[in-house]
């Protein structure tokens, strides 16, 4: 596995997409407007952190927690500081 593991915990069914910032170390809270139905959640959490890194969608995907709550995304071909660097930036 190449690229960079991101752990999240969303929060489905918000009014508006947002980083609401770290929650422990190393997980990162992310609220998301689709419902936790059909994989809803994943593909726009997927979607939101493509647009928000500026990766080709190809490159972003959800490898766990499909089913939960709690989920890795795997950014494949990142730099780790560079990662860290924009996902910093855009914490509250």
């Amino acid at each position: 596995m190449d690229g960079v593991l991101i752990k999240l915990r969303v929060s489905a069914g918000a009014k508006h997409f947002s980083i609401e910032g770290a929650r422990g170390e190393d997980t990162l809270k992310l609220r998301i407007a689709a419902p936790p139905v059909d994989r809803k959640a994943n593909a726009e959490a997927e979607r939101y952190l493509t647009k928000m890194l500026g990766a080709p969608r190809s490159e972003v995907a959800v490898v766990r927690g499909a089913f939960s709550r709690d989920k890795a995304v795997l950014v494949r071909a990142a730099d780790v500081g560079e990662l860290r660097e924009t996902l910093s930036g855009r914490l509250p």
